[in-house]
Formats: structure tokens, C-alpha cells, sequence
């Protein structure tokens, strides 16, 4: 069985998820209690097969130290950065970070190839021949399998259809209640319940073959 490398674009995920949570009206502050169940998110990419490498790119405030802790728990390893540098784009080094070690393993591995599941939704830069997508095309014409899971209403569209043409493209949507959970309102906050991440179902997770 090939391996699964896992690329993982925390930031693109979580503020999708944020959004997600007001559209299915989760209840007061739904943008600011909605959380990533990453164990769950974790085994959604990986879907019960062996993990090559799975790396994270994400933020540095220290609110979200235990976050990180538990991802390197599972085994991912985690890349941070200053999301108060103005000097560039908030997403800029990360993506290019993440897309730099895709690169990398698609040479060492030369001959080798993976799967390679990209969790992000970001599309920019294909034109100048740079980003996610052009980084994955790369890797398929080396024979790589590519899968990329992301919130359907925020994938780049061009993306999403050459994913469906040439791997697999997954909806987070569909899994939205297993990969989410809900904290209860904080206080002095309009009443919140929380809501527990439901059991994940595998049997609905396409692979590429």
C-alpha cells in the first residue's frame, strides 16, 4: 500500500470552518466557538492508510499553544508563524513553506511516488505557475496519487475540477459535523450550547485509486 503524505493548510481550514458555522447558524458567536476536531480531520486525510510525513503550517498566538500540542501528539509535525508581520502576506511564507516540501518529497521519493492530500482550498498563483495547484500537477505527472479536501464554497474552482479529473477532491462539508465541534458561550456571552464532533464515517471518503 502507498504511502500518505499529508500537507495541511490550517489556517485556510479553520477560517472556512468559521464561516460554515455562522451559515448553519450554530447559534450566538458561532464564528468564535467553532473548533477543528483534529483527530478526526487527521484520520478524514489519511483515511486508515500509513502516513508517510503530515505537516502543518500555522499561527503563532500563544491561545493556541495547546492546539499545536495536541497535532504534534498525533504525529504531525508543525510550522509556525508570525501572523502580525506585516511585511508579507499572511499566508504567503506559509503556503510557500508547505508547497516547498511537497516539492521536495516529489524529488526524493522520485521514482516512489505517494499520495499526496492537500488540505486547503487555496488556488492563487496557477498562472504564474506557482501555488498549490501548479505544485500539484507537478506531482502527478510524476506518477504521485492527489487528493485534496476542502470546504466545497471555498476551493478555487479550477482546482477543484482538475482534482476531480485527476485524483479525488473531498468535500470537508460532507464530514462538517464529525470534523467540528462547538464550545458553549464563554461568559458574559449570549447563551451557547456546546455541541460534541460526531463519529466519523470513512465509508463516504473517496480515495484515488
Amino acid at each position: 500500500m502507498e504511502s500518505v503524505f499529508v500537507y495541511w493548510d490550517n489556517s485556510n481550514i479553520f477560517h472556512e470552518a468559521q464561516r460554515l458555522a455562522v451559515e448553519r447558524d450554530e447559534g450566538p458567536d458561532a464564528r468564535y466557538r467553532v473548533c477543528i476536531e483534529f483527530g478526526n480531520l487527521l484520520r478524514l486525510a489519511h483515511a486508515d492508510r500509513p502516513v508517510k510525513r503530515a505537516l502543518a503550517v500555522g499561527s503563532v498566538p500563544p491561545e493556541m499553544r495547546q492546539l499545536w500540542n495536541r497535532m504534534e501528539a498525533m504525529g504531525v509535525k508543525v510550522k509556525l508563524f508570525d501572523r502580525g508581520d506585516s511585511s508579507r502576506g499572511e499566508q504567503e511564507v506559509p503556503d510557500r513553506l508547505l508547497q516547498l516540501r511537497m516539492l521536495e518529497d516529489a524529488l526524493d521519493f522520485n521514482g516512489d511516488p505517494g499520495i499526496a492530500v492537500v488540505l486547503t482550498g487555496d488556488g492563487a498563483g496557477y498562472y504564474e505557475g506557482t501555488g498549490f495547484h501548479s505544485t500539484l500537477e507537478r506531482m502527478r505527472k510524476r506518477d504521485w496519487r492527489v487528493e485534496i479536501l476542502s470546504w466545497s464554497h471555498a476551493c478555487n474552482q479550477r482546482m477543484r475540477r482538475w482534482a476531480e479529473a485527476n485524483g479525488v477532491f473531498v468535500s470537508l462539508g460532507d464530514f462538517y459535523e464529525a470534523i467540528t465541534f462547538m464550545e458553549p458561550s464563554r461568559p458574559g456571552h449570549e447563551f451557547a450550547m456546546s455541541r460534541n464532533p460526531a463519529e466519523l464515517d470513512l465509508s463516504r471518503r473517496q480515495t484515488a485509486p
